[in-house]
């Protein structure tokens, strides 16, 4: 975009004749982050409001894009505290210098290494931080957790490839019908095991109500999910897990499930779920293909927060193109 706006006619009508850098919109792009989340909120309820997209039901599915971060980059806990000792001492060592130099040039040089020294310092410092939750969270593997000192927040992913690199899992929930995105997330976890409930929530903040359906693959059914999206009154459309008796049926109910359990296994093994169920693959993958031909396929900038609001206006690019495709379908309708 900063290319077009020094290059394209166009952009720069729109510019108006101010310099508009690759720093420039970064920076108003992560300032904004809200702004940008309301607007995704504003133009679904605008689609809503004409008939052409229904929050009804949703397809859900999660994304993984490389992190700016390399595999190398990933610590554990001993090395990292190394790495802060050696950055702290790094970082006086400069100071030291900065305040015997008198002369004004080298006095910037040296500040900016200092200020880069620094940066490095609150990377690591953020990474231990990340080491210590995750070996909270998995007590046995205290010593074999790593934290990148690139990145901090990113997690090594399986990829699509079947490869494992330093990502972030984008989850989309959609539209079937219209194919309209009408929630976005960014998490660290790998798993989509357990985010089906958070953007259940997130639904309900932006449109007041929590879907009837969730199309979801297997990655999302868990019991748990299953149990606290009925008791919200959203109906789980996911397959089973394979038993591992191969003589078992996975849509006969269990003696120990639950009453939502056991409706999920039923609902699962009828004719009218398995032919709804072929949405969520026809939405998922397309939206997620045109995120990724729009170049949704590395991060450039890294945290959690900096990712989101770079995966905001992909969300927003592709539902302007998809309402303007739904009412130009409308208008040529037959009466």
């Amino acid at each position: 975009m900063a290319r077009l706006c020094e290059q394209h006619d166009a952009y720069q009508w729109i510019c108006g004749g101010v310099a508009v850098s690759y720093r420039t919109l970064a920076a108003f792009r992560v300032a904004h982050e809200e702004k940008l989340d309301a607007l995704l909120t504003e133009s679904v309820v605008q689609l809503v409001d004409a008939g052409l997209v229904r929050l009804d039901r949703i397809a859900q599915d999660g994304m993984r894009v490389r992190a700016s971060a390399g595999a190398a980059s990933f610590r554990r806990r001993t090395r990292l505290r190394e790495l802060e000792r050696e950055v702290r001492r790094r970082v006086v060592s400069l100071r030291r210098e900065l305040e015997d130099d008198p002369a004004a040039s080298s006095r910037r040089v040296k500040a900016a290494r200092e200020q880069a020294a620094r940066d490095r310092q609150e990377r690591v410092r953020r990474a231990l931080a990340k080491v210590r939750e995750l070996g909270e969270q998995k007590p046995s593997e205290q010593d074999k957790v790593r934290a990148s000192t690139t990145d901090p927040e990113a997690r090594v992913m399986k990829m699509a490839d079947g490869g494992f690199r330093p990502a972030y899992n984008v989850q989309l929930a959609m539209d079937p019908a219209s194919q309209v995105v009408v929630g976005v997330e960014v998490t660290d976890a790998g798993s989509d095991m357990q985010q089906l409930m958070p953007m259940l929530a997130q639904l309900d903040r932006r449109y007041g109500s929590v879907p009837c359906e969730a199309l979801v693959d297997g990655g999302f059914t868990s019991l748990e999910a299953i149990e606290a999206a009925d008791a919200q009154g959203c109906r789980v459309y996911g397959p089973p897990m394979k038993p591992r008796n191969a003589e078992r049926n996975p849509y006969r109910p269990l003696p120990s499930d639950s009453d939502p359990i056991a409706r999920w296994r039923r609902r699962m093994g009828s004719a009218s779920a398995k032919r709804k169920y072929k949405d969520r693959a026809a939405t998922a993958e397309c939206v997620n293909a045109q995120a990724r031909d729009r170049g949704l396929l590395q991060f450039l900038v890294r945290g959690r927060v900096k990712t989101r609001s770079v995966s905001l206006p992909y969300a927003l690019a592709h539902n302007a193109m998809r309402g303007m495709a739904l009412k130009r379908a409308l208008a040529e309708a037959p009466a």
